[in-house]
This record gives structure tokens, C-alpha cells and sequence, in this order.
């Protein structure tokens, strides 16, 4: 089933308002055949206009039942049902007066939830139908016998039912204009929200460029540096020297780790993908991930749980990896010696949590979790590690989590669907 966009959502909690508005219908007209006929005496054609009612109720059914399906309800859909609405009431007129039954303005009624619910087209379609309608019931329509048709004043029935029809009319306009303007402003709200998502993803994009642009630019310089240490290693007089040794040692070692650098970003940009795909397990892939960052970074105070089980097989993600350096670097500025990273395994899904013994987080930081830019920390460039984190797990469907814990410290849990990490879904 194709997921259901936000003007078909829109639109199933609108048919939900017609077939509420349909219930107060039948209530009503019920009410007010008994009224006329039992206690005004006015004779009607009480098993035509039951059976108006059958059909409304009959018709309210199938709606509720389209409702449930879980589909798109498209505009031609809510146009039909307040036409087969328009029918019922014209045909009830009909057996009741016609254009002289206080309640003619009903139309109106179809007119402005049309307005509200429909396209343009479909509205001025509704309009013209309805006209149509008023016109044929001057002309056809069962007359009705008036007792008391002489009264003046609110006592006459035909002002009294204008008056019924005018607060009835008043009423659920309020009622049923409110709750479309409710939806519809949830509609717009989840647009602003999809909007804001695409200007954080564009953010992404255009870093990821500026990433890969600059790893470009760094391989030429890295690679001449390469080349002149080999040279060095070669000269006799550097070479009779230990600690020009050592240190053109050292000097390689950290070139051999800002070439590895270099290239992690090439392919967590998309470049060179194919050779960087690697299959591995999800803990093959944590334990690794960890014990590098363990090597890089030498916290003093840091305990590892693998409690996931049992093992899953994934295509290993180099965004995914960064996601956790970045999760963990940040615990470890908040709380140098005192960092737990926890993975387990629930409903489907690879759960990692990092506490720490920090500060926690600020209220209006954990408010606006993975805004760009949102951050205690000074210097340009601070938030964007969670931001990141946010919008990464996103990306593979899953979700970031922050809390601060009553005993102190901050938790963040990473929530990720294998099927993410699978084969096919990678």
C-alpha cells in the first residue's frame, strides 16, 4: 500500500467530519418528523421520508467503512458524498412543501462545507446543482397542509422553523468549519515541518560537498608529503640519526591516518562506494567502531556492553560510524571519566545508548534536538555534530533520543531498523 500523502490524510479526517455531520442529520430529521407530524398535526408522508433516512443511514456505513481502509479518499469522493447529501435533503423538501419549507436554506449548509472540503471546480459544480434544486422545488414538490398559517409573529410555524433552521444551520457551521480549519491547519503545520526537513537535508548536502571537495584537494598535498618522508628515509645522513628515524616514523603514521581520513569521507560522500562496501555483522561492526575510537581517543573512564544478540549481518555504513564517534566525542567532553555505551537488540531494531556524568543537556537544547548550530559549546561550526547524528539516523529510518538522568548526566539512544542495514535495504 503506497503511504498516504498529506492532502489524502486531509481528506479521510474530512469524509470522518460528513459522516459525523450525516449522524446529526439523521438525528435531526428524525426529530422534526415526529414534531410535525405528532405534535403539529401536519400530515406527511411518513414511509417516503423514513426511507430518505434509511438511505442516509445506509450511506453513512459505507462511508465509516471507506474510512477504515486506510486509503486515500480522493476529492471526486468527498464531491459525490455531498451530492448523494444534496439528494436526500431535496427529495425530504420535496415531500415537505418544497421551496416553502422553512429548512430550504439547508442548501446553503451543502454549499459552504463544499467551499471548505472541495476543489474549485467541484464547488462551483455543487453550487449549480444546488440552484438547480431550489428552482425545481418551486415548481415540484407535495404541499403540506398549515394549521395556524394565519398567526403573525414568532408564533407562525413557518418563522419558527426558520428560526430551527437558522440556529441548527449556525451551530453546525461553527462546529463542523472549525474542525476542517483544524485539520487543515494540522495539514499546513506537516508541510512547514516536511519544508524544514528539506532545508536541513539541502544543509547536509551542501556540507557533504564541501567535505568531498576538500578531501580532493587534501589528497595531492598528502601524497607528495608521502613521497618526500620516503625520500628522507633513503638519505643516509637523516637515516644515521634515531630521532629523525622516529620522528619521520611518527610523521608517516599520522600521514597513513589523514590519508585514511581522506579517503572515509570519499566514501561516505558516495564516491568510490562499491569498493568501500564491506559486509560485516552488527557487532563485528560496534566492536570495531568502538576499539578504533578507544585507540584514537584514550578515555580514561569508558565501559563497552555488546549486549546485542542474536547477530545480524548489515553492509557496513561509514555515515553510521561517524554517527557514534560523533555521539561518543560529545559524551566525552561533557564527562572525561565517566562514558558507558550500551547496544541491545529490541523489536527489530539495533539500540545504542551513551551515558555520561556530565552537566546534561539544557532545556532549550534538548527542546530543538539536531538544529544546526544549537549548541553550548563556543566556535563556529558547534551543533552540528548532533545535527548530524539527527538527521543520518533519519535517513535510515531510525531516530535519536536525549534525555537527562535524575542521578546526573545526559543519555542519548540510538534507535536504528535493521532492515536499514541489510543488504537490500542498504
Amino acid at each position: 500500500m503506497a503511504p498516504l500523502t498529506t492532502v489524502d490524510t486531509t481528506n479521510r479526517k474530512n469524509l470522518l467530519l460528513l459522516a459525523q455531520l450525516r449522524w446529526i442529520a439523521v438525528i435531526g430529521q428524525l426529530v422534526t418528523i415526529w414534531l410535525v407530524h405528532f405534535e403539529f398535526a401536519i400530515a406527511l408522508p411518513l414511509a417516503e421520508m423514513l426511507a430518505v433516512v434509511v438511505f442516509l443511514l445506509a450511506l453513512n456505513i459505507v462511508s465509516l467503512l471507506r474510512y477504515r481502509r486506510q486509503e486515500s479518499v480522493t476529492n471526486t469522493e468527498l464531491f459525490i458524498e455531498l451530492l448523494l447529501d444534496v439528494a436526500a435533503l431535496t427529495v425530504q423538501l420535496y415531500l415537505s412543501g418544497g421551496a416553502q419549507n422553512p429548512f430550504i436554506s439547508l442548501f446553503l449548509l451543502q454549499v459552504i462545507l463544499g467551499s471548505m472540503l472541495l476543489e474549485a471546480w467541484s464547488v462551483w459544480t455543487l453550487v449549480a446543482i444546488t440552484t438547480g434544486c431550489f428552482v425545481s422545488l418551486t415548481v415540484w414538490y407535495r404541499d403540506l397542509v398549515m394549521p395556524h398559517s394565519h398567526m403573525g409573529g414568532f408564533w407562525n410555524l413557518h418563522v419558527q422553523g426558520m428560526f430551527i433552521c437558522f440556529v441548527l444551520t449556525a451551530c453546525l457551521l461553527v462546529l463542523f468549519i472549525t474542525r476542517i480549519t483544524a485539520n487543515l491547519r494540522a495539514r499546513d503545520a506537516h508541510l512547514a515541518e516536511l519544508r524544514r526537513q528539506s532545508v536541513e537535508e539541502e544543509h547536509i548536502v551542501r556540507m557533504g560537498l564541501l567535505a568531498s571537495g576538500a578531501a580532493h584537494e587534501l589528497g595531492t598535498p598528502l601524497t607528495t608529503l608521502s613521497v618526500i618522508l620516503k625520500d628522507w628515509e633513503s638519505l643516509p645522513v637523516l637515516a644515521a640519526d634515531p630521532d629523525l628515524t622516529q620522528d619521520i616514523a611518527e610523521m608517516q603514521g599520522q600521514l597513513a591516518r589523514c590519508k585514511a581520513i581522506v579517503t572515509g569521507i570519499l566514501l561516505s560522500s558516495g564516491e568510490a562506494r562499491g569498493e568501500g562496501t564491506v559486509r560485516t555483522t552488527v557487532r563485528h561492526f560496534l566492536d570495531a567502531a568502538v576499539a578504533d575510537w578507544r585507540t584514537a581517543r584514550a578515555p580514561a573512564g569508558f565501559a563497552y556492553d555488546n549486549g546485542f544478540e542474536p547477530d545480524e549481518p548489515i553492509i557496513s555504513d561509514l555515515a553510521l560510524r561517524q554517527v557514534l564517534v560523533n555521539v561518543l566525542d560529545n559524551a566525552l567532553e561533557a564527562s572525561p571519566d565517566g562514558l558507558v555505551l550500551r547496544a541491545t537488540r529490541r523489536d527489530g531494531s539495533l539500540v545504542v545508548e551513551v551515558t555520561d556524568r556530565g552537566g546534561g543537556f539544557p532545556a532549550d537544547i534538548l527542546a530543538e534536538l539536531g538544529t544546526p548550530y544549537r549548541s553550548t559549546k563556543p566556535g563556529a561550526g558547534a551543533g552540528l555534530g548532533l545535527f548530524l547524528v539527527v538527521n543520518v539516523l533519519r535517513r535510515l529510518g531510525g531516530s535519536v533520543e536525549a534525555r537527562n538522568r535524575p542521578e546526573g548526566g545526559a543519555c542519548v539512544m540510538l534507535r536504528l531498523p535493521l532492515a536499514a542495514l541489510s543488504e537490500t535495504g542498504a
